[in-house]
């Protein structure tokens, strides 16, 4: 297979960029660089067209061939879910929203959401039940059902914990119900604070508190910067060095920050239109995923260029998912469609 969004004729024509700046320190700029803003353009594109009910979405034959997130994060099928369906819609007091969506990211997965939804009619902080919802969970498992994403390995709550995954996520959701999380995120003024918070508990690592914090952020509990801080998941640390071959792990954050300030002048040097939705631009947490789907599609595109894993396959394929629904975006964000 051939890429489509990189050759050799257009990438010669923008090798000028061999160097960037930052903290004193030149990084090499290898053309993968070139092939992320050129990405980042046509994966929005797809989502426009797909919007305006144009077909074909695309002609690039990898992005055609296999599965990639969206340029904007808040626009994937599963944010789309969660702002439409598990945040807008219910009880907007702060436990019942924190309530809500930690249980919704706990597992990540739609079909776990309207399961829940199935058997207890609303899902309400009020009337929760660790037992009713264990027997759900349990249930569904004796019949051979999937109640968790593949999207990103959720851990278990080890050796000493309960028997079953769900049922240590459940207890670990009711111990930051108890120790009044909800409320002490609310007062929180940063995103790195809120971050912090979260990641002092169990089961939560570095990935998981950014994930979570972003989707707690798409609700009314809090009103963080997007352009604040950011963390750099296993995925974006090998699509950042396929683009700066000499980067270390402790540079990663620094260097997402410095493209995402500086992504106006670095669309202008390629060629690129500003990626936008909606007059807002990417977003630190939209970046950070980008080099995510750029290691995965370089795979194909630029396989001689190595991250730090050596993954040199994309496992899931595209599937058609039909006509795209009207985006919905957090009120806080007042965007205009």
């Amino acid at each position: 297979m051939q890429p489509a969004l990189f050759d050799t004729k257009n990438g010669e024509a923008h090798e000028t960029l061999s160097f960037i700046k930052l903290n004193g320190k030149q990084q090499r700029v290898s053309p993968v660089f070139f092939t992320y803003w050129k990405f980042a353009a046509e994966r929005h594109a797809v989502f426009t067209r797909r919007l305006q009910g144009v077909s074909p979405s695309t002609t690039d034959p990898i992005i055609q061939h296999f599965k990639f997130t969206n340029a904007f994060r808040v626009l994937d099928r599963t944010s789309q879910y969660l702002v439409r369906n598990v945040i807008q819609k219910g009880d907007q007091s702060v436990n019942e929203l924190f309530f809500r969506i930690l249980l919704f990211k706990l597992f990540n997965k739609i079909d776990t959401w309207e399961l829940l939804l199935q058997h207890l009619g609303e899902v309400r902080l009020d009337s929760f039940r660790f037992e009713r919802f264990d027997r759900v969970f349990t249930d569904a498992l004796s019949k051979g059902k999937r109640i968790y994403s593949a999207a990103y390995i959720m851990p278990s709550g080890g050796p000493n914990g309960e028997s079953r995954k769900h049922r240590a996520h459940l207890r670990l959701l009711e111990q930051m119900l108890e120790n009044d999380v909800p409320y002490k995120l609310a007062g929180l003024k940063t995103m790195r604070e809120g971050f912090s918070l979260l990641r002092s508990f169990p089961m939560i690592g570095d990935f998981l508190a950014y994930q979570f914090i972003t989707d707690i952020n798409y609700s009314s509990i809090t009103n963080f910067s997007e352009m604040e801080f950011v963390v750099a998941g296993p995925g974006a640390l090998d699509g950042l060095k396929k683009c700066f071959p000499d980067m270390i792990p402790g540079e990663a954050a620094s260097l997402i920050q410095f493209v995402c300030e500086e992504q106006e002048r670095f669309q202008a040097d390629y060629g690129i239109e500003p990626v936008q939705i909606f007059g807002r631009p990417l977003q630190l947490i939209d970046c950070q995923n980008l080099f995510c789907e750029t290691d995965k599609y370089a795979r194909v595109a630029h396989p001689q260029i190595k991250g730090y894993s050596g993954r040199t396959r994309i496992k899931q394929a595209y599937r058609t998912a039909g006509s795209l629904p009207e985006p919905v975006f957090p009120d806080k964000w007042k965007v205009n469609i």
